[in-house]
């Protein structure tokens, strides 16, 4: 038996939620914890473009540690996360996305944006009724963050193009769970065309 799940209506003004597009998951040669993502820079470039032009916010989130206490029952299932040391610059947003000084960074000790960070609030300050998740990876903190915004009564879109995970099983499968259940998962070309 299927669930009953239906096509969201539209915000009223989106926000775009990048999440920790960092040099800790987008340089493999630096971090265990990242992967080959070019075509998920792209795809963001295009999205940080759009939303610039049409006056929408944009707002950053990484991962960075600065002691022990942080963080330390994640830490203790996944220690690769203690490579992103703040001051190690792999909490830095990769340049390739070229984030502007005034563009909101949130930095965050676990999964979802939300989470111990003031990222409601920085929404609801921008007036946004809507989200657009993107980033890495799809299986952990993009999906962690999608379901914050569904519990913040955010509409919610994740986009297919702009999200990346090491494992593509898990990043289909996460997909096709968030849009049956939470959120709705459209192409770059359909969001754009939702938003815009």
């Amino acid at each position: 038996m299927s669930l009953d799940s239906r096509t969201l209506a539209k915000a009223e003004r989106y926000a775009l939620i990048i999440v920790d597009m960092s040099l800790g998951f987008t340089d493999p040669a630096r971090s265990p914890l990242a992967a080959e993502c070019g075509s998920v820079i792209d795809a963001n470039r295009v999205l940080i473009e759009r939303f610039r032009m049409a006056g929408l916010p944009v707002i950053f989130t990484t991962v960075a540690y600065s002691s022990p206490e942080q963080a330390r029952v994640f830490r203790e299932k996944l220690p690769d996360l203690d490579v992103l040391q703040s001051g190690s610059g792999l909490e830095l947003i990769d340049p390739r996305l070229g984030r502007l000084d005034k563009e909101v960074l949130i930095t965050k000790h676990w999964a979802s944006g939300f989470f111990g960070t003031d990222l409601h609030l920085q929404l609801k300050s921008a007036g946004a009724d809507g989200v657009i998740v993107t980033g890495l990876t799809t299986s952990g903190c993009v999906r962690a963050t999608a379901l914050d915004c569904l519990q913040h009564d955010y509409r919610t879109i994740v986009v297919e193009e702009a999200c990346g995970d090491r494992d593509m099983d898990a990043h289909r499968a996460n997909l096709k769970d968030l849009n049956t259940k939470y959120v709705d998962v459209l192409s770059l070309e359909a969001t754009l065309a939702h938003v815009f």
